[in-house]
């Protein structure tokens, strides 16, 4: 009676420190995309659909190099410490962490020499030329953004999301201000003169831009280092409390990293690697359906740099939530705790699709209201890829899936699965959109086909892996149903609110943001009629006892 107690008592403890983890990831990480978009938004309407088709392509570039180093080591250092404080070897955890530093270091610099020397070469295979300068200015953020990642899976790994959280948001304050600051007087031509003058305004405003998150990423680091020997008294107090552990050699840190990382590695770049590939095989399929070279760069800049930053912004709630699940998942599946692995998958799942699914819909119903809102100034551009938004708002249910139950599969030793997946679902994206694109009647809404094809077959095939590794269930009503009702009644309100409430009036930004808030509401009340979420897992979130105290003042007590 006693080990069940104390198996229940785990289980809650570990669901609590998770989804906390993942709450404090996921504001901070919605506080970043927001700040993302006052980014991204005044930067698409300042240099355009084709200035964002030369910053996109180096984005993207960077971003395949970011996770390469990046992605892995990190969270295989969250893992590998986890389990080392799991047993209080303190000592073992911080030898992790230095190896995992210099390791990262050295992968930074090789990446910045490689994207630095190499970019004339890379911009000229992705048909966009222009990308050469933009990708220049971007490289030596790899210097930096690998040693401010080895800071974080550390944090990770004792289960401290708030330094990360931290890091991100000022690493993100940094890159708007600077990146915005340098793109505007770039793109203007108030700094530069002679030493810039070969290149167009819009390739020097996506440079100015681009640089921004160099600036950011130095920001980052200097406040995380400093948390870090804020508490290093502390925490070298407790390696000298380790227990009297055999010492593993760095050799055999390494390939432990190795193990984990790799696969790791190889499933975060394949959605960056299908982002770049898409550049050449977009602009191709564009080209031979007959486009001219300028209308394409046009319209390939439509879709990624319109369309794609306010879909990428829920993505920050679900990759948060799979940040925190790998140690917790860790944590449980190293004391072979099955209980406590089901219900921290099982309550990621519903997370996911609870945050998914209004995103989806949402975004779906209020495709060209929402773009026009955010791109006024863009207005012909903004309706015209209102059609391919509203097809790659759908796919965000089946992203936010693939995203938690990647996680769930790395914290069990399951790596390679999700990579697996991911590959099968990069051919079929490529193969789908190159035949969808090359049509001239679908152009870029191809690309978004693609897309979601591409992410419902992933996430279909990741959903049964979790099931077979995990002993998952995920309850059709708790995890689907209901939250599917919710989500219909807020979509239908959405719609209703914005075009017979409001008459649907182009561009009435003050009927759209109402309706989304009026539509908001009523998702968070439904969620409570529905019964999709409990009062019990509403605590468990930071904040969530106020809103339960809230809540309760407005509810009558029932009388017995």
């Amino acid at each position: 009676m006693q080990n069940e107690e104390g198996s229940i008592q785990n289980k809650n403890s570990t669901g609590k420190a998770f989804v906390k983890g993942a709450a404090i990831l996921g504001i901070a990480g919605l506080i970043v995309k927001l700040l993302g978009a006052v980014f991204r938004l005044p930067l698409a309407s300042m240099i355009g659909a084709t200035g964002m088709a030369y910053y996109s392509p180096a984005y993207y570039t960077y971003t395949v190099f970011v996770v390469i180093a990046t992605s892995g080591i990190p969270v295989a250092i969250s893992k590998l410490i986890a389990e080392s404080i799991t047993i209080g070897d303190y000592e073992e955890g911080h030898r992790v962490f230095r190896i995992s530093f210099w390791l990262m270091f050295t992968i930074g610099a090789i990446s910045f020499v490689i994207m630095f020397f190499g970019a004339g070469k890379i911009a000229a295979m992705q048909n966009i030329e222009e990308a050469k300068l933009p990708m220049m200015a971007v490289a030596p953020a790899l210097l930096i953004c690998p040693v401010l990642s080895a800071y974080r899976g550390y944090y990770q790994g004792i289960q401290n999301m708030m330094p990360t959280a931290i890091s991100q948001v000022i690493e993100q304050v940094f890159r708007v201000v600077f990146g915005l600051g340098l793109g505007y007087l770039l793109f203007n031509e108030k700094i530069g003169g002679r030493l810039l003058s070969a290149f167009s305004p819009g390739e020097k405003g996506a440079a100015g831009a681009a640089f921004g998150a160099t600036i950011g990423a130095a920001g980052g680091l200097a406040i995380l280092f400093f948390i870090f020997m804020l508490g290093k008294k502390a925490y070298d107090a407790k390696r000298r409390r380790s227990v009297n552990a055999e010492r593993k050699s760095s050799i055999t840190i390494l390939k432990q990293i190795a193990i984990i990382a790799i696969p790791i590695t190889l499933g975060a770049a394949i959605t960056p690697i299908m982002n770049l590939v898409e550049v050449p095989v977009v602009m191709k399929g564009l080209l031979n359906s007959g486009w001219d070279p300028d209308t394409a760069k046009n319209l390939y800049g439509q879709i990624s740099g319109l369309a794609m930053p306010i879909i990428n912004m829920p993505q920050v709630l679900t990759m948060a939530l799979a940040m925190s699940l790998v140690p917790a998942i860790s944590a449980c599946h190293k004391m072979k705790d099955r209980q406590g692995l089901r219900y921290n998958t099982e309550l990621s799942m519903r997370i996911a699709t609870m945050i998914g699914m209004p995103c989806a819909v949402g975004m779906a119903v209020l495709a060209e209201p929402i773009l026009l809102l955010l791109y006024s100034s863009r207005h012909d551009e903004a309706v015209n890829v209102a059609p391919a938004f509203a097809i790659l708002a759908i796919g965000v249910i089946f992203v936010s899936m693939v995203q938690c139950i990647a996680g769930a599969l790395q914290g069990v030793g399951k790596q390679n699965i999700p990579v697996i997946n991911m590959c099968i679902g990069i051919v079929i994206k490529i193969v789908v959109t190159y035949i969808l694109v090359s049509r001239p009647s679908l152009n870029i809404k191809g690309a978004a086909l693609g897309t979601l094809i591409a992410y419902v077959i992933v996430a279909i095939l990741n959903i049964r892996a979790t099931k077979k590794y995990t002993g998952a269930r995920f309850d059709i009503m708790m995890t689907y149903v209901r939250p599917g009702i919710a989500t219909a009644v807020m979509g239908v309100v959405a719609w209703g609110m914005y075009y017979v409430v409001f008459g649907g009036g182009e561009g009435n930004k003050i009927a759209c943001l109402i309706s989304i808030l009026i539509a908001a509401c009523v998702y968070f009340v439904m969620l409570f009629v529905t019964k999709s979420i409990t009062k019990e897992e509403l605590v468990s979130i930071p904040g969530g006892t106020k809103i339960v105290r809230l809540m309760d003042k407005f509810t009558p007590s029932r009388r017995r």
